[in-house]
């Protein structure tokens, strides 16, 4: 009997510390580690989150960059990282709902290595050319594209760019060319410099680009047409509304084993965030769409489509490696 008495105690002990940590949590920077290269939308966006919640933590946010390896650096390193709270880590769907039907010798467990924080935002895409691509339209890019092969801009097999690439082919009964990047940023300075002609990328940032004439935008993925790009045509008034469009998100995930207080504390934050009018303004004219949920909600939201990426990877036949 005091043998149990005293472990009710010390387990008492610990939670009791657990709650003390987190009403004072974060007492020191926090590392961020992020899937995507530097300068890429979504790092420049993050970056900008994270200043605005230094402000309210009282700790600063540290990225540290870690893209490529076919999106599982990033997690990876998420997963081998201390659970004290002192690490986050920021992925795309990509890193935990495809990679597991894909790669037969995955370095992390998306269901036991993570802890969801928050879905933070998906990405609003467009098919984006090069402005000496002989096509202003998605029926002159089909027309093109039945006469001389293209190249295409991905960030590897399986991924959102590279599912279009392979439903237009499939769809138009053409052979467009993937030609696999690390990163959004690399597939955006591959279109500015020709290297390919067109590819489906985050539109964030681009506006200046767009105005500019150095690219242009032939249809976005969205319901509507978008301010920043009044005069250009959802798929589905381009004649892609059978697209089945996979949307882009990145979330934010801890180590396995975070106490959960400090989960809680950092999706409060990055809630209040967005949902304020400042932030959700800036958010759209990055061309993201705020998606924010509480961990739990966030947590069954990645179990369900990591169950559509393996439908969508049956239905495109993407090899497993």
């Amino acid at each position: 009997m005091k043998s149990c008495m005293l472990r009710i105690f010390a387990c008492a002990a610990m939670l009791a510390s657990f709650y003390a940590a987190a009403q004072s949590y974060p007492t020191k920077p926090i590392r961020v580690i992020l899937g995507i290269g530097v300068g890429s939308p979504t790092d420049l966006t993050l970056r900008t989150t994270a200043q605005e919640l230094q402000q309210v933590l009282g700790q600063p946010l540290v990225i540290e960059n870690r893209p490529g390896g076919n999106l599982m650096i990033a997690p990876e390193a998420c997963a081998k990282s201390t659970p004290d709270g002192y690490t986050l880590c920021v992925f795309s769907n990509a890193a935990v709902t495809l990679n597991p039907h894909i790669f037969s010798k995955l370095t992390y467990d998306p269901d036991k290595d993570f802890a969801p924080v928050a879905l933070l935002w998906y990405l609003i895409q467009g098919l984006v050319a090069t402005p000496s691509l002989p096509a202003n339209s998605v029926k002159e890019l089909q027309a093109l594209a039945k006469s001389r092969p293209i190249n295409f801009g991905t960030m590897g097999d399986g991924t959102a760019g590279d599912v279009m690439r392979q439903w237009l082919n499939e769809y138009w009964k053409t052979n467009i060319v993937g030609i696999p990047y690390k990163g959004a940023n690399f597939v955006s300075s591959a279109l500015l410099s020709g290297e390919v002609q067109v590819s489906r990328i985050s539109l964030s940032g681009l506006s200046g680009q767009v105005k500019a004439g150095k690219l242009k935008v032939l249809a976005i993925g969205a319901g509507k047409r978008s301010r920043l790009f009044p005069d250009v045509p959802t798929y589905a008034e381009a004649g892609l509304a059978a697209f089945p469009d996979e949307r882009v998100w990145w979330g934010m995930f801890a180590p396995a084993g975070t106490p959960e207080p400090m989960v809680k504390r950092i999706n409060g934050e990055l809630a209040r965030l967005f949902r304020s009018a400042k932030f959700s303004e800036y958010l759209e004219n990055q061309m993201l769409e705020p998606a924010i949920m509480a961990p739990a909600e966030f947590g069954t939201f990645v179990k369900e489509d990591r169950q559509r990426a393996g439908e969508m990877v049956k239905k495109y036949h993407i090899p497993r490696q």
